[in-house]
Formats: structure tokens, sequence, C-alpha cells
């Protein structure tokens, strides 16, 4: 039952979306199919086999539709959350052990495989890792799209209105995140989740405010109820008084003037106080990105992932439709530039098209160059199509999990190869075009002043050289807390590059996460970085947080955090320095 209409009361869960929303609550019970039971005969178990394998083979298609929607319009990363349901799909152990189960209780396939999936989670959700816990979500979710399918019923559908909307469930799977009518969809809430959830990750990357772990909120609201969502804090507000409306009416009038005062600096230059211009590019996925990198202020793209050309392929891209996708993005960037980074994905995300075989733990394994250099023509394809892209605008390359100088060398060497062979074809391509290295191992970092000496840039992966150099996954739930950007470690790391880049006369940038957080901009300017790339939606803010900072001054606060030894204290510094400087980006 929802609370008394004219008291305010006000829940309290975590927030994992920013953004504040007002509007009629759509309380979202999963309801549970009904599973029928029924005896079959040893004759019917080829038919029952063939309902089976066709139910898993209608979900996966819905899966990858999904999927490339999901890319389509935020991105592959984020679309790569389907890569875990599609594993579920394709698990041997769940399709073998509903096999032998249909044989051996000789039930109907809807039966044995539900009974077999509810195991699988029951085991899965008793496992002492929260990481673990949270993928039962995704099981879930695909066990109710094959149950469907073997039912012949349609994909359950949201409560939809014709008006605006905060859903309110017990949980929501990534496809339902994914699915949800964003034009009138304001927000959402669940019982359960985390930060880390995908659901969680989701909306952050669809601009969706969102609050998790409210247990029992389902109960306590009905639909109809008037909520008040607050993605900052987490807080949500039951029939939100007067002067509650009033003072979040406040920050949003706020939101306005910061975001006026942002577009009215989208073309100025990314230029601190004492005259030193920072780069600032963006990192984009797709090619259908574009629009908003131009419409953000960015000075053209620091990282243009290349791996949405290859996945879901039976055959790897052609030169041609890679050289394509490239012109597309070198001509649309003048007269600014875009570094493309060649491919940077595992093996086991390629063994359809490499015949590579699993790997333990792929993070540590065949990856990024090393696969590259592994199978050279899926390499040198892609190499003479960059090159030749290279040949109608700015375009700069960039190799992924370099870790020792003969990887670089025998990547350049390749690249030498390509360009004769293109040059015996007759086919234009850019003779000099520059080539950098990422540094995303701390193995780089440590030789960075070897990698200068055969490079033309650097640019820093902040997400793998922290997950590498703290050996944390910070995904899993459990450990998240160890990944920490501000570690001492870290900083030595990032200190060690800038000044092995400048000693050669190159320059570094940052292309990772951290690049975008504008509590860190104080100090990776202090620590030199020449270039930042971020994700688009951020170049703004970081614009305006570099246009009111002083290097110099900078460079004494990066100093200043080198000589301290807690990384959660390092980060407060940074943060009340840059709150001094540009409080208005915080406040909102």
């Amino acid at each position: 039952m929802g609370e008394p209409l004219d008291q305010e009361s006000i829940s309290q869960g975590l927030g994992v979306s920013p953004g504040i929303a007002e509007a009629e609550v759509v309380v979202h019970w999963q309801n549970e199919e009904e599973i029928p039971l029924r005896d079959i005969k040893e004759a019917d178990i080829p038919g029952e086999i063939e309902r089976f394998e066709a139910a898993l083979i209608a979900t996966r298609q819905e899966l990858l539709d999904i999927q490339q929607k999901i890319a389509g319009a935020i991105g592959a990363d984020d679309a790569s959350i389907f890569d875990a349901h599609l594993l579920v799909v394709e698990d041997r152990t769940l399709i073998d052990e509903t096999l032998r189960g249909l044989e051996r209780e000789l039930h109907n396939i809807e039966f044995v495989f539900h009974q077999v999936a509810e195991k699988y989670c029951r085991t899965l959700g008793a496992i002492d890792d929260p990481y673990l816990q949270e993928r039962v979500v995704d099981v879930e979710d695909v066990t109710k799209r094959v149950l469907r399918h073997l039912l012949g019923k349609s994909r359950e559908e949201f409560h939809r209105l014709d008006r605006p909307h905060i859903i309110v469930a017990r949980n929501l799977t990534p496809s339902d995140t994914a699915l949800i009518n964003r034009a009138l969809v304001r927000g959402f809430v669940t019982e359960q989740g985390s930060r880390t959830s995908h659901s969680a990750i989701m909306a952050r990357s669809l601009g969706i405010p969102a609050i998790v772990a409210l247990p029992g909120i389902c109960a306590k609201l009905t639909t109809g109820d008037q909520v008040l969502l607050d993605g900052y804090s987490g807080k949500l507000i039951l029939n939100p008084s007067e002067s509650t409306r009033l003072q979040y009416g406040q920050i949003e009038r706020q939101k306005v003037e910061v975001a006026h005062q942002l577009d009215s600096i989208r073309d100025t230059r990314s230029t601190t106080r004492d005259g030193k211009h920072i780069v600032l590019s963006a990192n984009i996925e797709l090619p259908s990105e574009l629009d908003a990198v131009a419409a953000s202020g960015a000075e053209g793209i620091g990282l243009f992932r290349t791996e949405f050309l290859f996945l879901n392929k039976t055959e790897p891209p052609s030169e041609d439709e890679q050289y394509e996708a490239y012109k597309l993005v070198a001509e649309r960037c003048s007269p600014h530039g875009v570094i493309v980074r060649t491919l940077d994905i595992g093996g086991d995300k390629l063994s359809h098209l490499s015949g590579h075989d699993g790997e333990d733990n792929p993070f540590l394994g065949c990856r990024a160059i090393r696969l590259c250099l592994a199978q050279p023509e899926l390499f040198k394809t892609q190499l003479r199509a960059i090159l030749r892209a290279a040949h109608h605008g700015q375009v700069r390359l960039m190799y992924p999990m370099i870790g020792q100088i003969d990887e670089l060398r025998r990547a350049n060497a390749h690249l030498e190869e390509c360009k004769k062979e293109l040059a015996d074809r007759g086919v234009p391509y850019c003779h000099d075009i520059e080539v950098g290295t990422m540094i995303e191992l701390p193995a780089a970092a440590l030789i960075a002043d070897q990698l200068a000496k055969e490079t033309k840039f650097f640019s820093v992966g902040t997400n793998d050289l922290v997950q590498y150099t703290m050996a944390v996954d910070r995904g899993n739930e459990r450990i998240a807390h160890l990944y920490q950007p501000t570690h001492p470690a870290v900083l030595r790391l990032l200190a060690m590059a800038a000044s092995a880049a400048h000693q050669h006369g190159i320059w570094i940038g940052v292309c990772g996460e951290m690049a975008s957080e504008i509590h860190l901009t104080p100090l990776l300017l202090g620590l030199g970085m020449d270039e930042l790339s971020v994700v688009t939606r951020a170049v703004p803010r970081v614009k305006k947080a570099l246009q009111s900072l002083d290097a110099k001054e900078c460079g004494g606060v990066a100093s200043e955090c080198s000589a301290m030894t807690d990384p959660a204290a390092i980060e407060q510094k940074c943060r009340d320095y840059a709150r001094q400087h540009y409080p208005e980006l915080f406040d909102v």
C-alpha cells in the first residue's frame, strides 16, 4: 500500500546513475511463467530436442538484436554486457544437463529446462561472491527468454504509459533496461542491484537517473504514486512536499544555467589560465557517434575503438570494409584528427574467426597486440585499411597492450610491409602516418624511456593500467574498492610515462576513464599530460575545468599528491582543489 497522499517520506538507496526526476510510479511486477508438466514417450525426445534447439537459436538472435541496438545507441562497450547472456545460451553444462534430464525424466522440455535453470541459479547465488550472485540476473533473463519461445509467447513488455513515469521493480535485467522507452521513462528504482550491476552501468550510459538496493520498495509503493528520484544521493522521496520541490527546482535551475555556460564555450579552445593548450578529444566506438562529437566541441577523436567491425561476424571484415569505416571517420573529423586503435580484443571473442582456443584467464592471455602479432594476416588487413584511410584525413594509429620493445618493433615491421604491398598495388596511402603506443601495462610505463625513442606519442589507458597495477577486476564488487586510480603506484607510473615522453620530444595523452573525471583534471594536468580524450558527454565539463585551472599550480598539486601515501586522501585533495576552481560543476 502507498503512504498517505499528504505525507512526504524518504527512502534511502544507492544512487548509481546521476540525475533528478519526478513522475508517477509504475510498479513492475515480473510475473513468473506457468510451466506446464507433461509426460512424454521416448519417441517424443527428438521432437523435444528440436524445439529446445529452436528456442536457443531464437533467443540467441533476440539477444544479438538487442546487442546491436545498444551498440548503435550507446556504444560497443556497453553492448558487450550481452556477451554474458550469449554465453548462457551456449553453456554446455546447462544444455547437456537439460538433455540428460529430458531422457531420464521423460517430461516436456520446458519443464525440464526450467528445473535445471533454477538449480543452476540457486547454485550460483549461493556462492559467497556478490559479482557471481549478480550474474544470476543474466541467467534468469536468458532462461525466461528461452521459456517464452518454448511456450510460444511473445516477449514480455513493460507496463506502458503514454506519459512520463518512473519504473520501480524488484530488479531489472540488462535487456529490460535496454528496451525501456527513453522518451517516457524518467528513471528507475530497484530493490536489488549494486553500482557494478549491468543495469546500473547501462543506466549511466543511457543518462537515466537510477537508484538500486532499496529492499521492499515494490510493496511500499503503488502504481500512480508521485515520487521524486535523486540519483545523486540515492534518495527516493514519496509525495514530495512543496519545499522539497522548491529545493530540487533550484538544483534543476542550476543545472540549466551550467548547461548554458558549457554551451557558450563549446567552440573555444581548452587552454588553461596560464596559456597552456591541452588537446581535448573524444572517445568513440562507432561512426554513428560523430554527430555527438561535433556537437560537444571536441578536437577530433583521441580514441577510435575498432572492435565493432569484428564482433558477431562469421568472417573477418575485409580490408575495403574497414577502409570505408575509417575513411568516413577521417573525413568527418576534418580539420581535426582521429587516432585509430588497432584491434584490442581477446582471442576468446574471436575464436570463430581465428581458431583461437578458449583461455582460463583471457585478460592475461592472447589479446590486443599479442593476438594481432599471432594472427598477422588479420593484423595486416587492418593496417592496410588504416593506411589507406589516412590518405583522406589526419589519421594516427596506436597499438594497444604493448609490454615490450620487441612487440612495438614487430608491429612496425608489419606496418612497413603493408606500405610496400599498397605501393605495389598502386593504392594511395599515407606514407608518414604517426604511430603511437598505448601505456596500459605497468611494464610499458616502466620502459617508457625505451618506447619513446621508437614511437611518436603515448596514450595512457588508465582503466587497464589501474587494473593491471592493482591486480583488481573492478567489475568484481568484493574487490572493487581496490580499484584506486589515485594509488601512489599508479601516480608514479603516470609520472614516469609523462617524463619519458617529454624527454624524448613526444606528446602524451590519457584516453582512459580518469580523463573524464573532472575532480582528477588538476592531477592529470599537473602530471604533464598534453591531451585528454574523454567520453563525448564529458567534453564540455572537462573543457570548463581546464579553462579554470593554472597548469603551473596544478604541477604543485601533483607534487604534493605524489608525496602522499593514502589513495583516498589523494583523491580528496584533488576533489577539494577542483571544487575551489569550478564549484558549479560539482553542485549539480
